[in-house]
C-alpha cells in the first residue's frame, strides 16, 4: 500500500513571459511503513515538493494524494507531521512550554504525558526547563523533530532533519528517524547529505532542476559505483550535460 502519491506534479511561475518550472512532472509513490530520502543539489526542487505534499503550497499542475486524499483535507492533516528546512522557535520559552503551546494547537488530549514521552522519544528530556535559546543546533534540531511528532502522525516530511549538525549530531537524529519507522511510520525526508541516506533510506528519488532522474534502493541506485554519492554525482553531470 502506497501512503503518497504523486502524479506529474509541476510548480512553476512566469519570468519575463516565460513559464519557468520549480518542479516539473514529477511521478513516483512512497510506501507505508518506509523512509523514503529525496535527494538533491540546493536548488533542486526538494523543498518546493515538500511544501506542496504538506500543503504549504499549491501545484500549478498534477496531483498528490495522501492515503488516497488530497492533503488539503482536515482529516489528513491531523495525520501527518513537519519539519520545516529552518525551524522557528519562541527562543524564551522553555523546551516544555514551546511543545505545551503545539500540543494545543492541536488540542490534544492528556498533553503533560504526550509532551513527557516526546521528550523522552527525543532526548530532551533534562533540557525541558531550558529556555530554547540556550540549546545547541543538534538540540534545535530534534525539537523541531519533537514539534513534527507531537501529534503521533502516521507521516512524517522532514526538510534537512540532519542539515548543519556535527556527527554526534546526525546520529542522534538518526537514531531517532529509525525509532519511527520501527513504529511503523513512513517518512519522507529532503536531504542532501548522501552518507546518511544510506543508512536511513529505504528507497531514493534524485532530483535535479525541477526533474526526477531515478528512483530506487539506494543499494540500486548505486550499482556500478563506489557509493551513493558516486552515483548520483555521475547522475546529475550527465543530467547536466545532456541539457545543455
Amino acid at each position: 500500500m502506497n501512503d503518497i502519491v504523486i502524479t506529474n506534479l509541476s510548480k512553476s511561475y512566469t519570468k519575463n513571459k516565460k513559464e519557468v518550472f520549480v518542479v516539473k512532472n514529477l511521478s513516483l509513490s512512497v510506501k507505508k511503513g518506509s523512509v523514503f530520502g529525496f535527494i538533491g543539489p540546493n536548488g533542486a526542487g526538494k523543498t518546493s515538493t515538500v511544501k506542496m505534499l504538506v500543503g504549504l503550497s499549491h501545484p500549478t499542475h498534477g496531483e498528490i494524494t495522501i492515503r488516497d486524499k488530497s492533503p488539503k483535507e482536515m482529516s489528513v492533516r491531523a495525520i501527518i507531521g513537519f519539519m520545516p528546512e529552518s525551524p522557528t522557535f519562541y527562543q524564551y520559552l522553555t523546551g516544555y512550554e514551546f511543545l505545551d503551546f503545539i500540543a494545543t494547537l492541536f488540542a490534544l488530549d492528556h498533553k503533560d504525558k504526550r509532551i513527557k514521552e516526546v521528550l523522552e522519544e527525543v532526548d530532551l528530556t533534562h533540557a525541558k526547563d531550558k529556555t530554547i535559546r540556550t540549546f545547541s543546533k543538534g538540540m534545535l534540531q530534534r525539537l523541531g523533530l519533537a514539534q513534527a511528532i507531537i501529534n503521533n502522525p502516521d507521516i512524517l516530511f522532514l526538510d534537512e532533519p540532519l542539515d548543519g549538525l556535527d556527527p554526534l549530531g546526525r546520529a542522534e537524529v538518526k537514531k531517532i528517524i529509525n525509532d519511527l519507522r520501527k513504529k511503523g511510520k513512513t517518512i519522507f525526508i529532503n536531504t542532501h547529505i548522501l552518507g546518511d541516506v544510506e543508512e536511513v533510506c529505504d528507497t531514493v528519488g534524485v532530483i535535479d532542476k525541477g526533474e526526477l532522474l531515478r528512483v530506487g534502493t539506494p543499494e540500486e541506485i548505486s550499482k556500478g559505483h563506489k557509493d551513493l554519492e558516486s552515483a548520483f554525482v555521475a547522475l546529475i553531470t550527465e543530467r547536466r550535460k545532456s541539457t545543455k
